[in-house]
């Protein structure tokens, strides 16, 4: 039979406090949803559908680039009712898989069991909780049978006892979903259709009800405040550093290290503390990331350091590199083997050559740099004269001396040299020396102020 997967993402999420709908919320840098979707694709479906309601344009336009049916769900008048927008596009010989984009956290392999548990009938997932207020409670026969599902707001109070409870999400051939959903009905506190009725029309129809069991209340935790958001953030963090270990990368404190986004390691990487990658992160192997660090849309090849308090985004780093600490730099650019960056560096559109160091204090922008370059500290290409960007193109072997200031557009030929404290607005050629500064005067005899005469 084949797989159909509806997700149900219409709620509106009021205990967030929020404009934007609840199911945008991140966890790692993607939205809930998105986690959920990424997981229902691992299970291979012939169709997916999502179920939205409220901000239903803004979801939709959120998770454009993922083969969806949308449905809109115009009225939320509960689960059941929502299944029942998506039925109409479902196949009849499917067995048909409902989750919750709200609930990012659920184990690929717990759902491949719940689903080979539905071939011939309604299959739920369950959890046994030490608190289970709040949730609906499983009901079993003496046999140990389900029969049904009442919600926490509808229990007894004996039933309320009941710690085995209803994680939401259930599986059932499509057949299943034809026959039951129509006959649900509302009579209930909250006057809302409930999906997990069907469980109980199901066994009185005669119809036998599996059940699996989650692996963890945080594989089942839906998040409904910002509370849950940290809870699931946090869980979701740890179950990667986990992952990341065990392919032997080391990392100072698995606590303080955030993942938004996917972060891919060599052999004998380290990460120290409060490191966040964002985006498509690559480290090769050998490489180090000092505390502090925020690395954004970053290739890292083996060997390189990058030191303390450095934030890096959209950069190319070769083999053997030098980044930091306390260095900045920004979208294209791009360092070869063993050149280095020193602290306070900031960089932007800059090809950095083989060897190059630019140590201290400087900032690089728009700018073609060769190999065994040396910026001394202070220097800086001004690359903007207002109105539009230019380039700066230095040689190989070029030496720039401290304080200086290119102002571009400029060419510095191969071992061109420039004097501390010039400002070079001309081309310099190979092997010429650029010195551009007033001239010293010392003045004999020169009185320094004196504060002493001063009515101040």
């Amino acid at each position: 039979m084949n797989l159909e997967i509806v997700i149900l993402a219409a709620g509106q999420g009021t205990r967030m406090k929020s404009r934007l709908p609840k199911v945008l919320h991140c966890v790692g840098g993607k939205p809930l949803l998105e986690h959920v979707i990424n997981t229902a694709q691992a299970l291979v479906p012939s169709a997916l559908h999502v179920v939205v309601g409220h901000g239903s344009e803004q979801v939709q336009e959120s998770l454009a680039g993922y083969d969806i049916n949308w449905v809109v769900q115009p009225e939320r008048l509960g689960t059941g009712h929502a299944v029942m927008q998506a039925l109409p596009s479902i196949a009849d010989d499917s067995v048909v898989l409902v989750l919750y984009g709200d609930v990012p956290l659920t184990r690929q392999a717990t759902l491949q069991q719940l689903v080979a548990s539905a071939q011939d009938g309604p299959a739920l997932l369950t959890a046994t909780l030490q608190d289970p207020k709040g949730y609906g409670r499983i009901l079993r026969d003496s046999s140990g049978a389900m029969v049904g599902v009442v919600e926490d707001k509808d229990a007894t109070d004996e039933q309320r006892l009941l710690r085995e409870i209803n994680t939401g999400l259930l599986a059932a051939p499509a057949n299943d979903f034809q026959t039951y959903l129509p006959r649900v009905d509302n009579k209930n506190q909250q006057g809302e259709y409930y999906l997990p009725d069907i469980i109980r029309l199901a066994v009185a129809n005669g119809k036998s009800v599996a059940s699996c069991t989650a692996e963890s209340e945080l594989e089942i935790l839906g998040v409904n405040d910002r509370v849950q958001l940290n809870q699931v953030e946090r869980e979701y963090q740890r179950r990667l550093a986990e992952e990341l270990m065990r392919q032997g990368v080391s990392i100072a404190d698995a606590a303080r290290l955030d993942i938004r986004g996917s972060l891919t390691c060599g052999e004998e990487v380290f990460i120290d503390v409060n490191a966040v990658f964002e985006g498509a992160v690559t480290l090769g192997s050998g490489v180090s990331v000092g505390a502090n660090c925020v690395l954004s849309d970053v290739s890292v090849a083996d060997g390189t350091v990058i030191h303390p308090m450095s934030h890096i985004q959209g950069a190319v780093i070769g083999r053997d590199c030098s980044v930091g600490p306390y260095a900045r730099l920004r979208p294209g650019t791009v360092l070869a083997d063993g050149a280095r960056i020193g602290n306070f560096v900031e960089t932007k559109k800059a090809n950095i050559g083989t060897g190059s160091k630019v140590n201290h204090l400087s900032y690089i922008g728009d700018c073609d740099m060769g190999s065994g370059v040396n910026i001394g500290a202070g220097t800086i290409t001004c690359n903007y004269d207002g109105l539009n960007k230019h380039k700066t193109d230095i040689g190989n072997h070029v030496f720039v001396g401290s304080n200086s200031t290119l102002v571009a557009p400029l060419c510095i030929e191969d071992q061109g040299f420039v004097a501390a404290g010039s400002t070079v607005t001309t081309t310099v050629g190979k092997d010429e020396l650029a010195v551009s500064r007033s001239r010293q005067r010392n003045i004999k005899g020169w009185n320094r102020p004196d504060k002493r005469g001063s009515k101040d």
